[in-house]
Order: C-alpha cells, then structure tokens, then sequence
C-alpha cells in the first residue's frame, strides 16, 4: 500500500539542521470545496523566500529509508540554509488516522506524504486540502521524469471525485513491488529454485512444512499487510489487467472467479499452518524479524523492506515476484506514497521545491545508497548479481515493462481499506469463508459505483 506501506511505530531521528516535531495539530474545520487553483505563479527561486519553516509529515520509518530521508533533508537545508525542515514521522496507520485532522486544522503542514486512491487523497482533494500541481510538474520537469502511469496514480480530477484523473497532486519518492522475500539457503537445502508462479510457491512450501520448515513468516496484526497478501495472490491468478480494470471500477467484480479462488488460496495456507502461527496476533515486524534470524523460508511483503533483508540475512536474502496464468509479471505494486503541498501552505515554491529535491534523479542515487528503490531506476544501475538488490531491480523493471504492476486494492473505493483489511483478518482467522470474503468486497465496491452514477 506506499508505498512504504507497513511501517514500525513511532520511530523518529533528526538528522542534522533539522527540526523534528511529533505534536499533533489541533482540530479546525473541515473544508467542504474541491482543490483551489493556484493564485502564484510557480517559481524555483527558493534562495530569495528569506527564512522559512518548512513543515513536513512522512512515515519514511523503516530502517533504510528514513536513514535517506534523513540524508535528504540535512542536504536541502545545506543547499537552501533559509529553509528549516521541521519533521514529523508517523507509521503508516497513524499517519491515516491523523492526517486529516492535521489538514483540517488553520495551520497545516507543508507537505504531507497522502496514500493514493479514494480513501485519503480522494477525500483530501474533495475537501480542497490540497495543492495542484500540474504547474510545478511542467516547472520541474516531473511529467517527462515519471512515467505516464505512475503520475496518473497521484492524479484526480479536480473535485475528488474520479481517481487517476486530469490533477496531478503529488510525485512519489520511491518504487515499489510486493513480492517473495526467500531464504536462499533454506530453499538449497530443499533442492528448490525461487518460485515464479503459484503452483511452485506452494510446492516450495509444502516442502518446507514437510521438512519441519516454517513456509512463510506473515504477521497481520497490522492489518495492512493482508492486503499485500490477497493481492499476490489475485494478480497470480487474475493477471494484471483485470485486477487493475477492478481496482480503477472499468470492468468486473470482486466475486468473480480468480478473486474467489484467490480467497480460497489465503483460507488454504492458514489451514495448512503455512503462516505464522496466530497471524493475525503478529505484527509484521516480529514476521520478519523471525524470518530474518532464518526461521522461516518465506516472507510477502514489500521492496522497502530491502535494507533490513540485506541486514538481517546478507547474501542468503533473495527476492522475487510471481507471473500469472499467461505467464506475464503481474503483482501489487507501483510507487510510495505521493509527497503533496497542502492547500493553505504559505510557502507553496518551497515546498514544491523540497519535494523535487527528494525525488528526483539525484536522490535517486541517495536512495539506492541506502538500500532503498526510487521510483525511476537509472538507466544504467546494475547492482552486484546474485544479491537481493538485483533481485529486486530485476523485478522491478520487468513487471514495470510488462505492466505487471496492479495498484494497491484499497484505492477502489473510500471505505475499502477498512473492508478488506478486516476481511482479511477474517478470512485468515477462519471467522468468514472465501465467499463471504468477496461477497463484503463486492458490496463495498458496488455501492461506490452506484454512488457514482
């Protein structure tokens, strides 16, 4: 989901000449219009604004990333001394909750980082608590740098309302592909190569279950990484472009047949004790943190987690994604969670200025030094064969020219983040089958589009 899109609470580190501040805003109004238009003309001319407090809300949290973050925003007050980052870090799941108050309120932050779909930048958008940014797109040359694709993730239309459309509202940091993280040792020892399809990772593990192995260390207590999971696994069975024609509400249902099969897989792999057990009462970092000392032969979960892979397990570490019933790439992916500028930002430049400075070619590298996947990969980046970096670049790159990537699933509707996270919970529990599972996605989604009309 950003995506870095699971995150550890609560971490937070100032990096040098900048301000870190966890203190909530206090509630304001709500706002009820669509996104304004700019009334400045966009401008690079940061050195004259004279002294600015930038303020900043990311949940760059884990290990590799906010050492970048970090980086970045040492370098860009080194670069532009007039401007103080004040920072503040928040998980994943307490940056959804908090985010909206924040923007509601007389003061909000700068820039914030807003997950995609309608849940949150759809309703910030509708609210008018966002800033377009097509100007500062052509400005900085964000429209030729991202592909086409990914910059239509972080667009809408200018009153909330249609998802991916004609409004840019944000540029993502980094990329991002949900896959296998494997054991490379452990998978030797069973005489196995890395699963590429469904059928071999439940061979793969099958294997391991048999030989005493744990098959897949997963924590759901989070609740988010369930919708990593059911996404492999939909996009495994549905291919790419159905899943994605779904997500976006052009065409089919959450009841029709890959979708329920893919239920009935996740139901399959918590029977056969395949999963953690108590899955649902493990968070994802304890999940990995038992796979990373090698007790287990997989994890799912995503490439922002490649510094703590290469921490914890070294060259034994390996990742890889799954292809569909054609054969072609097809997983959950895409890019983090988009940087966007608030609306009643006073210093819109700077801001827009900041979040070029993190993003573009030259963090890119920074990035990439720092274990981390940026959104456009550089030409000519080719890291050491046969570690978990290439595996991930590799993996990257071809489900991107595959468009293999499917988006994440809670950008269907506004309450779909809260359906099928607790389904999830559900259907891995053993409190709801595959078909009650689909049956409470498909109503969610049908009465959004019914709304829509």
């Amino acid at each position: 989901m950003m995506r870095n899109r699971l995150f550890r609470l609560g971490a937070a580190v100032a990096a040098a000449g900048v301000v870190l501040s966890m203190s909530a805003c206090a509630p304001g109004p709500s706002g009820d219009t669509a996104a304004p238009s700019p009334t400045n003309e966009a401008s690079k001319d940061i050195s004259s604004a004279g002294p600015v407090t930038l303020t900043v809300w990311d949940q760059n949290t884990d290990g590799g990333i906010s050492k970048a973050q970090d980086q970045l925003n040492a370098q860009f007050h080194e670069q532009y001394p007039n401007v103080t980052i004040k920072r503040t870090v928040e998980s994943f799941s307490d940056l959804k909750t908090t985010l909206k108050l924040a923007l509601s309120s007389n003061t909000p932050p700068d820039v914030v980082q807003a997950n995609q779909g309608y849940p949150d930048m759809g309703a910030f958008v509708a609210a008018g608590m966002l800033r377009p940014m097509n100007d500062y797109a052509k400005l900085y040359g964000w429209d030729g740098y991202y592909p086409e694709a990914l910059l239509k993730q972080n667009s809408f239309s200018s009153d909330g309302k249609t998802w991916q459309g004609d409004t840019l509202f944000g540029v993502s940091q980094t990329g991002e592909v949900v896959g296998i993280y494997y054991n490379r040792q452990l998978l030797s020892s069973l005489g196995l190569q890395a699963p590429k399809t469904l059928s071999d990772l439940n061979s793969a593990m099958a294997a391991a279950k048999a030989k005493g192995i744990l098959p897949m260390a997963f924590g759901n207590l989070d609740k988010s990484p369930g919708i990593h999971m059911f996404g492999v696994v939909q996009a495994a069975l549905a291919g790419a472009p159905a899943v994605n024609e779904l997500v976006s509400g052009q065409g089919g249902a959450w009841t029709d047949e890959p979708s329920l099969k893919a239920a009935q897989q996740v139901a399959d792999w918590s029977k056969q004790g395949y999963l953690t057990p108590g899955t649902n009462g493990v968070s994802r970092d304890d999940a990995v943190a038992g796979f990373g000392k090698g007790g287990a032969l997989f994890t799912l979960t995503g490439t922002w987690l490649q510094q703590t892979m290469q921490d914890d397990l070294g060259p034994n570490a390996g990742f890889t994604t799954l292809t569909s019933t054609d054969g072609q790439p097809a997983t959950t992916g895409g890019q983090g969670l988009a940087w966007a500028i608030t609306s009643k930002s006073a210093h819109p430049d700077v801001a827009a200025a900041y979040v070029d400075f993190i993003t573009n070619a030259k963090a890119a590298q920074t990035l990439l030094d720092t274990g981390n996947l940026p959104t456009v990969l550089p030409a000519d980046y080719q890291p050491q064969p046969g570690t978990v970096a290439a595996d991930i670049a590799t993996q990257y790159r071809d489900v991107q020219k595959a468009n293999g990537e499917v988006p994440y699933l809670d950008y269907s509707t506004p309450t779909f983040y809260d359906t099928i996270t607790a389904g999830m919970q559900e259907l891995i529990g053993g409190q709801s089958d595959p078909q009650q599972f689909v049956d409470t996605l498909q109503k969610d989604y049908a009465a959004f589009l019914a709304g829509k009309k």
